[in-house]
């Protein structure tokens, strides 16, 4: 079953730490968004394989904007 990774506040992507095909852990940091000058780490709500990535470094997403999907 699929499970989406989604952003918990607004924010701008600093940086990538997996890419598609990666098996990862629960609580695994997938990517870190930058925020209100912090950097926010974006952790795996669950043990998977990364199935898709749906943001590039540098862009600005909304709170809840889907970053990734885990399968």
């Amino acid at each position: 079953m699929a499970e989406s990774v989604t952003a918990p506040m607004v924010g701008k992507v600093f940086e990538i730490q997996c890419k598609v095909g990666d098996k990862v852990e629960e609580n695994q940091v997938l990517l870190i968004l930058e925020a209100m000058k912090m950097e926010i780490p974006v952790v795996a709500p669950a043990a998977g394989t990364v199935k898709e990535i749906k943001v590039k470094v540098g862009e600005t997403v909304e709170s809840d904007s889907v970053l990734a999907i885990l399968e």
